[in-house]
């Protein structure tokens, strides 16, 4: 079992745009559409995944063959692959040196594959839906954070239509991003 509750038994997520699943990635069967979508020049300016297949198959291997703390999934809406999600347990990751994690903060990388799935608000409403379970499925948690590029507009506004907030700017190693945070909600008195 990994770090994060059985994700993969996390189930169906209805929203509005369709039903969300995500499926743990299967090598090598996956490998073709994941190294074709990190090949996308609109991906690869921020995955830095570009190249041949095994560049992406030694990023996913590096998780799959870990110890649970990083769940590389395939997003499928309505039974088509249209997303490639990691959720991790930010608090355990190197991320954790750069930001005041707090236990079971659960992270999450995601982009959309497809050219036609980007630009029409799939990724807020998957990335709402997604935080919303996480926090339901994971009681212990009591954040979702992100960090994506600073310069990924794009992707720093889904969030921010998601629920999340920019907490602050950090400087990574390989990035400065933005620290996006959606905090789980007080239970009204």
């Amino acid at each position: 079992m990994s770090m994060l509750d059985d994700l993969p038994g996390w189930g169906a997520i209805p929203t509005p745009v369709g039903e969300f699943r995500l499926r743990p990635v299967r090598l090598p069967a996956d490998l073709d559409l994941l190294a074709g979508w990190m090949n996308d020049p609109e991906i690869a300016a921020f995955w830095e995944l570009a190249g041949p297949p095994d560049v992406t198959e030694q990023h996913l291997r590096a998780q799959l063959d870990g110890d649970g703390r990083s769940v590389p999934c395939l997003g499928l809406l309505d039974g088509a692959p249209m997303s490639y999600w990691e959720v991790y347990r930010a608090d355990l990751d190197p991320l954790a040196r750069h930001y005041p994690a707090r236990p079971h903060d659960t992270g999450v990388h995601l982009l959309l594959g497809p050219a036609e799935s980007r630009g029409r608000g799939l990724g807020a409403v998957l990335l709402a839906a997604l935080a919303e379970r996480i926090l339901w499925r994971r009681p212990c948690c009591e954040r979702v954070v992100a960090e994506p590029d600073v310069r990924n507009r794009r992707s720093v506004r889904a969030f921010e239509r998601a629920g999340f907030r920019s907490d602050a700017e950090l400087d990574l190693p390989d990035k400065r991003a933005a620290l996006m945070i959606r905090a789980r909600l007080p239970l009204p008195a």
